[in-house]
């Protein structure tokens, strides 16, 4: 039998060696439904493109929503070659295909269309059109949209208008100070351009310029332009309400494919980035080569155990490489910070849409840890755009910044990522970009940092003629950003700049007021501002939901524990540990805990924070994963803000959390799969492979028992970055009760 044992082994190896292969070697986009988010608020679309693309070709249903669709909405307008997913403000959805039949109507009312049998999957889109029987099908690559018309049989009027007088807006009014110009340069080609802009604000003034050039697999029997709905047999066309129409002879079921070339910079780089990507009219190929690319990113991360839970996963994976995506052209071209001219990017791929706000907390942790190749890029891109504009961005859109929310949330960003060791960037240029964005000197951009600076907190009752949002929130987030540069600081041997940093990182300790136990509003002479409502989600700017008075789109409870580099000080502040878990324990039992928005996404995960209290972190984690996330239409809890929802699954999934980036630390919570396998990038980490087991996992078994890594029992509550991309292996004991009951009891609850 000794002889045997060896053959076993290696026999034991092989199928091991084969269940692993088979296991990545599955089709996981598959488990990837892009109409997930499309319903309530969740604000993504179903439509086709690759991973990081800067074309997304999708169905508009609803003009007015960010996405252009909502689930359920009853007629499709057409289909727009760009879009933002997970945003609160419409944007972008500029040059809209749509196939007619019979006279050519160029009045939105009278082409749209109920439509049937959608289907969606990576690349992909499809859907038929019940007013023309029209099947249209969806595609891309990087920088070029494809669309298969398939035209039931019409001669002489099937026909393909291409829109350029509607863009996705929710102000009606402003979209008439953009511009659009059309030229058709032969039966089976068309050029221009269309502008767009004023993203979620009407204080941004800014706008985009989207060049475009179209080419059909078929020549047109005849053509012509449009303006103000007035049918013209011209070739040219500019203005505000215009666009241009291709009329054909079809045969029943044939079809005719569109290509859309995109470039921010020219007409010409429009053309030759539609020449590179996509030379041919083979739909299939770019259908393959779609699917493809999805599937090279998404088997980076293996799971198994739970498939149900799978469409979940990585549907939420999916929807983290959307933003931000590729703004450069094939050549490296692209449009530089608020039009700054155009510049070339010779050594990385300039990315778009950095909803840093959101994305600092989460996605990009994830990106710098398991895809860094491209994190490296996006921070490239903040860096230049730093140089371009002389101002980190906040929420940067097309080449220029938004000013959306607070704070200077560019700062998380690239002090984790190059913290991390994804640093072969200009890091100096960098940190003199964030810490130029934190000086209050001549600062037009940043509002509130004099204040800060004289009264150690920005009041309620600001005088400095800043524009100012939620005096607390801001505030808050200014701390932290102050306290990840002091990181950097202390990285570079800044030893000074490391100092006065982190002294201002503590100023939120300014805005506590024991009295009620909120940080809360204050005004210039001390005296706390009145009333106040810890639970007041209005008042704080003109619109529902703004926030609190002294808050962002929250209130004190969801601000409560904003603190994330420094809950020792603020536990020392609420009163020690066991008043800090039963405050924590009160919000969540309270209603006051808000699963759809960036302030207190990292609230389940600080009970680890305290001794024996872990079990806590492990319940809501399972609890919130369970309640706000399915694989429906619905199956987002709110707005996916670029990707920032769906990270929050992506991590709760795995087990652990980045609760403070930049601290190079993740707060342990509650895997859900039996086994994850991941890729990690040796090009930028020495590991090879983090494989993480939970055995004895369910719904019941939500419990970490006790931790292994790499063997040795582990009794700590967060793992270090390190010990991720060292080709670690992390086993979870799951349990259906608690590993440490707590000392005592601050809810009724019991696990």
């Amino acid at each position: 039998m000794k002889f045997l044992k060896p053959l076993f082994q290696m026999a034991a190896f092989l199928i091991l060696c084969f269940l692993t292969f088979s296991a990545s070697a599955a089709d996981l986009t598959h488990y990837v439904d892009p109409f997930v988010g499309t319903g309530k608020t969740g604000n993504t679309f179903p439509g086709a493109l690759v991973p990081w693309g800067m074309v997304s070709v999708s169905p508009h249903n609803d003009l007015k929503a960010p996405s252009g669709y909502k689930h359920g909405a009853p007629y499709i307008y057409g289909f727009g070659q760009i879009h933002l997913s997970g945003t609160d403000c419409p944007e972008l959805g500029n040059v809209m295909l749509m196939p007619t039949t019979g006279k050519i109507e160029p009045l939105l009312e009278m082409w749209q269309s109920k439509y049937t049998d959608e289907a969606a999957s990576p690349g992909f889109y499809k859907t038929t059109l019940l007013k023309t029987g029209v099947l249209a099908e969806l595609t891309a690559t990087t920088r070029v949209g494809v669309s298969r018309f398939i035209f039931p049989a019409q001669k002489g009027d099937a026909n393909i208008l291409i829109d350029l007088g509607h863009r996705l807006t929710d102000d009606p009014v402003s979209v008439t100070s953009f511009e659009s110009k059309v030229k058709i340069n032969n039966p089976q080609e068309i050029e221009g351009y269309s502008e767009s802009g004023d993203f979620c604000s009407s204080y941004a003034g800014n706008k985009e310029t989207i060049y475009f050039v179209a080419q059909f697999s078929k020549p047109a029997l005849a053509k012509g332009t449009w303006k103000d709905g007035k049918p013209d047999s011209g070739d040219e066309q500019s203005g505000r309400n215009i666009g241009a129409f291709f009329t054909y002879s079809t045969a029943g079921g044939e079809p005719i494919v569109v290509k859309v070339g995109i470039s921010y910079v020219s007409i010409e780089n429009a053309r030759l980035n539609l020449t590179k990507e996509f030379s041919g009219w083979d739909f299939e190929a770019a259908h393959a080569a779609a699917k493809k690319a999805w599937q090279s990113e998404l088997s980076r991360i293996h799971v198994e155990g739970r498939e149900e839970k799978y469409k979940i996963f990585y549907t939420a994976l999916y929807h983290m490489m959307i933003h931000p995506g590729v703004f450069s052209d094939v050549n490296g071209e692209y449009q530089g910070m608020n039009h700054s001219g155009v510049k070339t990017a010779s050594d990385y791929i300039r990315y778009s849409v950095f909803s840093l706000w959101n994305t600092y907390r989460n996605l990009h942790p994830f990106l710098t840890l398991f895809y860094p190749e491209r994190e490296l890029d996006m921070v490239k891109s903040l860096t230049e755009m730093s140089k371009e504009s002389g101002w980190m961005p906040r929420f940067e859109m097309a080449g220029y910044d938004t000013q959306v929310m607070v704070g200077a949330p560019a700062a998380p960003v690239i002090a984790d990522t190059y913290l991390q060791g994804v640093d072969s960037f200009d890091v100096e240029s960098a940190y003199e970009g964030m810490a130029k964005s934190l000086n209050p000197d001549d600062n037009q951009v940043y509002g509130g940092l004099k204040s800060l600076l004289q009264y150690g907190y920005i009041p309620k009752n600001d005088n400095s003629k800043d524009r100012l949002w939620g005096t607390v929130s801001t505030s808050l987030e200014y701390a932290y950003d102050y306290w990840c540069l002091a990181q950097l600081a202390r990285q570079l041997k800044k030893e000074n700049d490391y100092k006065k940093y982190i002294h201002l990182s503590g100023i939120y300790r300014n805005l506590y007021d024991p009295s009620t136990g909120f940080l809360r509003p204050k005004n210039r002479d001390g005296s706390w501002f009145s009333p106040f409502d810890p639970t007041a989600v209005d008042g704080d700017q003109s619109w529902k939901g703004s926030g609190g008075p002294g808050f962002v789109e929250g209130n004190a409870w969801q601000y409560l524990f904003g603190v994330p580099q420094d809950i020792d000080g603020l536990k020392m502040l609420l009163g020690g540990d066991s008043v800090f878990v039963s405050r924590l324990q009160e919000c969540f039992d309270g209603g006051h805990y808000d699963a759809t928005n960036e302030p207190d996404l990292t609230w389940p995960y600080l009970f680890a924070e305290v001794p024996k209290e872990g079990w806590r972190t492990q319940k809501q984690v399972r609890d919130i994963m369970d309640k706000y996330y399915s694989d429906t239409p619905d199956g987002l809890p709110g707005n996916d803000d670029g990707g920032t929802l769906s990270a929050w699954y992506l991590w709760s999934a795995l087990g652990f959390y980045p609760v403070c980036p930049a601290s190079n630390e993740y707060e342990i919570g509650s895997p859900l799969f039996k086994l994850v396998q991941v890729h990690i990038n040796k090009s930028f980490y020495p590991g090879g492979t983090l494989t993480i087991k939970s055995i004895n996992n369910s719904d019941r078994n939500r419990y970490i028992r006790s931790v292994l890594v790499n063997g040795e029992d582990y009794k700590k509550s967060r793992l270090k970055h390190e010990t991720l991309v060292s080709g670690t292996s992390i086993v979870f004991k799951m349990d259906s009760e608690p590993a440490q009951q707590p000392a005592a009891a601050v809810s009724s609850e019991k696990p």
